[in-house]
């Protein structure tokens, strides 16, 4: 009877036993894709900071790819028939399996990509090209315009003006009539003084078309970041979904052994329901994990621009490397100096004050040198009129200025004013928008570094148990 107290109670501590060492395998497996989560996190977290604080550089463009299509004919026509089912059921199969297939893709690769794909992108750059015309035509304001201007014109019958004197036996015809009438203008016209309007505007073009080309490297640099994103999202769900896989597997292992100690009388069925209830549970997250990854996926596809089911297998790992920033104040004086959108902001206000100059110029005098040439048949400066082309010529000043317009000039003076402070509020609240996401970047990055030394001494705590 002793004898059987004893094996049972050693039966007992290496039960014991098995439990402590399957629990410490269980929490050190658990432990290190923790700690390779936490290194995710804190790589993405830093490359938004990074991004938060400069632009990333210019890529290449990825070439798109096609794929070919073969239908086969038959001299029959039901075969035809029959082979254009074939191959039409074949084509949609193809596609479906093309559109199914796993595409292998690096980060660097991934952004290439989506600066090809992307409609937002591709608007932006289209935005910038227009004012960069705009800019160009505005400069052409300052130069002189050259115009030619030709016409027919055909007049009515009237008698000629003559002239009958006493001494004479026929009347002198002083003007005849002529009925066909052409002309052909040259026209040269030179702006001298136009109260600085012009100069002004081309300013304004020129400053606009800065600033969009800086919102453009703006577009350009939030795609990356969401393209990186993105891409690490997925890859986070995709090392979710293999941890929460290992848990499902190790808690059937676990299950299968509570079992069998249950039918062996070592344990109660309560203990056998336990185990049962986590099984649920973990599978439960199974589910969950599956679906985030297939989320995620989706994600990153529409930020691409690619088909929103295609299949995206990351293969940029993680390498992560302990980096010391610089204190927070001096990064947010580095993203004050180096972001794009407040370049942009900046070049506006420079162009709401140079619309203000032009509200101004109503008070000058606008001043034009203008100079023709006319061929004319017949032409109006010569007498007698002839059925002939006669050329002529003549250059002149042009000048004018409102006297008096009712206060027009003061009101869209007061007008730009106006708009030029809201844009100077505009650049203040960007301001303090950038400093408050560089620091909210910066925190959530000492946050990063915590979790990984935290994650860290659970390794080792795992290892050692």
């Amino acid at each position: 009877m002793s004898l059987l107290r004893c094996s049972s109670a050693h039966f007992n501590i290496s039960s014991n036993s098995i439990r402590t060492r399957r629990r410490s395998d269980l929490f050190r497996r658990r432990s290190q894709p923790l700690r390779a989560f936490c290194l995710k996190e804190f790589s993405q977290t830093k490359r938004v900071l990074n991004s938060s604080i400069t632009n990333p550089g210019p890529l290449h463009l990825l070439p798109r790819r096609a794929a070919p299509a073969i239908i086969h004919h038959n001299g029959n026509a039901m075969k035809r028939s029959t082979s254009l089912f074939i191959s039409l059921l074949a084509a949609s199969l193809f596609t479906a399996a093309v559109a199914q297939q796993t595409i292998q893709l690096s980060i660097d690769d991934a952004v290439r990509l989506s600066f090809d794909k992307s409609k937002v992108l591709h608007a932006s750059l289209m935005r910038s090209q227009a004012a960069d015309a705009k800019a160009g035509e505005a400069a052409t304001l300052m130069l002189p315009t050259v115009k030619l201007n030709g016409g027919y014109t055909r007049l009515s019958n009237i008698p000629a003006a003559q002239v009958s004197l006493p001494f004479l036996s026929a009347p002198i015809t002083l003007s005849p009539s002529i009925v066909d009438n052409y002309s052909a203008r040259l026209s040269v016209q030179q702006p001298v003084f136009t109260g600085f309007r012009i100069r002004r505007n081309a300013d304004i073009a020129d400053f606009t078309a800065q600033a969009t080309q800086k919102e453009y490297d703006r577009d350009r640099r939030d795609l990356a970041l969401g393209v990186k994103s993105a891409y690490w999202n997925l890859k986070k769900a995709i090392e979710l979904q293999r941890v929460v896989d290992e848990n499902v597997e190790q808690v059937k292992a676990h299950l299968k052994d509570v079992q069998s100690w249950q039918r062996q009388g070592l344990l109660t069925n309560n203990e056998v329901l336990k185990v049962q209830v986590q099984l649920s549970d973990v599978q439960l997250r199974q589910i969950d994990a599956r679906n985030n990854v297939q989320l995620a996926a989706i994600s990153l596809n529409n930020v691409i621009g690619l088909p929103l089911d295609t299949r995206i297998q990351p293969t940029t790992d993680l390498v992560h490397a302990h980096r010391v920033f610089e204190p927070l104040p001096d990064l947010i004086r580095m993203a004050q100096s180096r972001r794009p959108e407040l370049h942009s902001m900046q070049l506006r206000v420079q162009a709401g004050d140079a619309a203000v100059s032009i509200a101004q110029a109503g008070w000058w005098p606008q001043v034009y040198l203008v100079g023709n040439y006319i061929s004319a048949r017949p032409n109006q400066r010569v007498f007698p009129a002839q059925d002939i082309f006669k050329e002529t010529w003549d250059v002149g000043v042009s000048v004018s200025l409102d006297l008096w317009n009712w206060g027009a000039t003061l009101r869209q003076t007061d007008q730009a004013k106006a708009q030029l402070e809201q844009v100077r509020d505009g650049l203040g609240q960007l301001q303090d928008a950038i400093t408050l996401e560089v620091t909210r970047d910066y925190l959530n990055l000492r946050r990063g570094e915590e979790r990984i030394l935290v994650a860290e001494q659970g390794v080792k705590q795992a290892e050692e148990n």
